[in-house]
């Protein structure tokens, strides 16, 4: 099932928007990638879990960082996810039971709310499909596996959202650009960044920024890291 999981009016307020349009996107919204006709991507799927802070109410959202260690996608930022396994049921079993080995996230404590179209990822050969979840009983988290993740955060929305923290990168000699973020010590790009861009949009929580500051990604990664190095 494609769409809300939930009636819109049962979760608060300031997620409404995003409840509401998820049945009216498909993957085009999202990514220009699609599978190839002879492929067979496996499924997997991530969970976009949202939470209001405990401090001032203002909602967020749980990203973590992969361990620098990994074979692919090493140090990357990604929503909590991964590939699907026999007995999960479908994404939502597959996106709670990875939040759950990865960031010690309670399932209990999570309920989703809508699901997105499955978005084709030609870089691993996974097809994802989105999970939309509120963080109904909010749980502490940490990086259950420091083989695979380095670290665990809840970053704001109000800070993804400062034109202050985005800005676009490319990879040079190659064609592909995309959004990006620098925010709450992570360097946010590629799929996830994508990902965040049109739902921080089709969440009515985008504030005008610009698109035209375009960093090499190499360049952009390298002073992030001596930033964070010099503290």
């Amino acid at each position: 099932m494609i769409g809300p999981l939930v009636e819109p009016e049962s979760v608060p307020e300031w997620l409404r928007p995003l409840v509401k349009v998820s049945g009216e996107v498909d993957a085009k919204t999202f990514t220009r990638f699609s599978p190839p006709e002879d492929a067979f991507p496996r499924p997997a799927a991530v969970l976009i879990l949202f939470g209001e802070r405990e401090a001032d109410g203002e909602p967020d959202i749980l990203l973590q960082r992969r361990a620098d260690t990994l074979g692919s996608h090493a140090g990357q930022v990604a929503f909590p996810g991964g590939g699907a396994e026999e007995g999960d049921g479908g994404p939502v079993g597959t996106a709670l039971r990875e939040a759950e080995e990865e960031t010690g996230v309670v399932p209990a404590g999570v309920r989703p709310i809508a699901v997105l179209p499955e978005l084709f990822v030609p870089v691993s050969g996974f097809a994802v499909t989105p999970v939309l979840a509120h963080w109904a009983e909010p749980s502490p988290v940490h990086a259950v596996d420091p083989a695979e993740t380095a670290s665990v955060a809840r970053v704001a929305i109000a800070d993804l959202v400062d034109p202050a923290n985005r800005f676009t990168v490319q990879k040079k000699g190659a064609p592909w650009k995309g959004p990006a973020f620098e925010v709450g010590g992570l360097f946010v790009w590629g799929f996830t960044a994508g990902l965040l861009s049109v739902l921080l949009s089709l969440g009515g929580w985008e504030r005008e920024w610009d698109p035209g500051d375009v960093r090499d990604l190499d360049e952009a990664l390298a002073a992030f890291r001596k930033r964070v190095v010099e503290g």
